[in-house]
């Protein structure tokens, strides 16, 4: 028989509305990829590795450049000091890091506490390992943590708090006061905090983003995801890492090597000269994002969206009650056949499916394209 946690999952949401999407010529706005690539300097580098060699194996952990410049990055950003040798480790993209991560910390009946509204691969793969998954269900308009909640949640079997900030879909960053909170609820147990962090660098409006593993006490129980596909909008590369203490990473190196074992050293070698030469790009992203919010975000207001704040990352979510009584899924297929703009509905974030009255829009596109959807919503809602 196969695995339960696999065989019982439907389609993808992403892949549903894409494929809708693609049948009806429409913008997508669902998933969350930018349609431009990062800096040319990365991919030479990366594409005379592939001609000059070598292309075997390299290990596992990664090439030592690559997490040199990954300690790097942390020190230059946040003061993080890890030692490149055996606290950071570089994975093939930000979601087999965190699913190494999962296995590494939480095992058969263990307890992993995750935010919600949650990235979709979370909860399979918790649950894959066999650890059973309690969830934290943030609220409109504020999408607050509070420690109310998170002590509800906390028992004796407690492994792991699985956190993503800045935060996909929300687009909340998580404020000092919030990681204070989870702080004081974690300090005195044996509980690790796997930091989903790779929006770091798009976070908007002047805010400073701050890691957890940078409040005091934390270093020592924070795992670090990182990926430069979101920060050099390379994301079919797959270039991730994790850092954290050595007595971690050790962990998550070993669930590593029996996952994907190691990742492409052309494409890390063009990391490597990305974070050491190109971060002007990323704050430069971020900039060109910020105003791509802006527009979508006055837009979709006018046209009776109830806009919610966005912090930080690719999306923007929405409330659509004064424009249907629909539930957001049927509201979003209605759109893509009628609108030829296609969304994702913020209920496929939760177990429950509710709240349902909310919708995702991706914003890492041209701006023309931003502009060209709130065309077509204008024409469409004006016709309804």
């Amino acid at each position: 028989m196969p695995n339960p946690v696999f065989s019982s999952l439907p389609t993808s949401i992403f892949q549903h509305m894409t494929v809708l999407a693609l049948k009806h010529d429409a913008i997508n706005l669902g998933q969350g990829f930018p349609d431009q690539d990062g800096p040319i300097s990365l991919r030479e580098v990366a594409a005379r590795q592939l001609i000059d060699g070598p292309n075997q194996y390299p290990p596992s952990k990664g090439l030592l450049v690559l997490r040199q410049a990954v300690a790097a990055h942390g020190a230059k950003f946040y003061g993080l000091d890890y030692d490149p040798e055996d606290e950071v480790l570089i994975t093939s993209g930000g979601t087999e890091a965190i699913t190494g991560a999962l296995m590494a910390m939480a095992g058969v009946g263990d307890e992993v506490v995750m935010i919600e509204p949650t990235y979709d691969s979370y909860r399979p793969m918790a649950e894959a390992a066999g650890a059973v998954v309690k969830a934290i269900q943030l609220g409109p308009p504020h999408w607050r943590l509070t420690e109310q909640a998170l002590r509800a949640v906390i028992t004796p079997k407690t492994k792991a708090i699985l956190i993503n900030s800045p935060h996909n879909p929300a687009g909340r960053v998580f404020s000092r006061e919030e990681l204070d909170v989870l702080t004081r609820v974690v300090t005195g147990t044996n509980i690790v905090v796997i930091c989903d962090e790779v929006y770091e660098h798009l976070v908007f409006d002047g805010r400073a983003y701050i890691p957890l593993a940078s409040l005091q006490g934390m270093r020592e129980r924070v795992l670090r995801i990182g990926s430069a596909g979101k920060i050099f909008s390379l994301t079919g590369w797959k270039v991730g890492w994790v850092t954290g203490p050595r007595e971690l990473v050790s962990v998550v190196t070993k669930a590593h090597q029996f996952l994907t074992f190691t990742t492409s050293p052309a494409l890390q070698l063009g990391v490597a000269h990305g974070l050491t030469h190109e971060m002007d790009f990323t704050l430069a992203l971020t900039a060109r994002l910020q105003k791509n919010r802006d527009v979508l975000s006055a837009g979709l207001s006018k046209l009776g969206f109830e806009v919610q704040p966005c912090e930080g990352t690719y999306f923007l979510t929405a409330g659509i009650t004064k424009l249907t009584n629909e539930k957001d899924f049927a509201f979003c297929e209605r759109l893509i056949r009628e609108a030829g703009v296609a969304l994702i509905p913020l209920s496929s974030f939760f177990q429950s499916g509710t709240p349902d009255t909310f919708v995702r829009f991706a914003f890492c596109k041209q701006q023309y394209l931003i502009e060209q959807s709130l065309d077509r919503l204008n024409t469409y809602f004006a016709k309804t």
